[in-house]
């Protein structure tokens, strides 16, 4: 048998970045794309860390927590806006309470828990 998803696996093809900092969630979300056929980059659980992977690789789309350690996401959502990254969030927090959180405007927020169908869902909005 194949390591490869099927063709018809909703990511067959597109990597994802996930920025989460508490690892068993960072884990669940990279188990949830890995088995629809997405590749993904990090897990980065800092601002800083999802920065530099964003130096080296260009992901197709990003799935950010929106509070990395007691600091918004915000930094990471501007780098990927300016590298025409698309992504959705996946926070319990207000967005909109975050300084610079026009960064983060129009993003879909799946919420938390993160529910695969959920997430799945948003990701395939999110992509071109």
């Amino acid at each position: 048998m194949s390591d490869k998803p099927a063709p018809s696996s909703p990511g067959a093809g597109v990597s994802v970045l996930v920025v989460e900092d508490e690892m068993l969630i960072a884990l669940d979300v990279q188990m949830m794309l890995q088995d629809n056929g997405y590749t993904v980059l990090g897990p980065a659980g800092t601002v800083e860390g999802a920065l530099r992977l964003l130096d080296d690789m260009r992901p197709d789309v990003a799935v950010l927590d929106g509070n990395l350690r007691g600091r918004p996401v915000v930094p990471v959502a501007q780098r990927l806006r300016d590298l025409g990254i698309p992504f959705v969030l996946s926070s319990a927090y207000d967005i909109l309470a975050f300084d610079g959180c026009e960064a983060l405007a129009g993003a879909e927020n799946v919420g938390k828990p993160v529910t695969e169908s959920r997430l799945i869902a948003a990701l395939q909005r999110a992509l071109p």
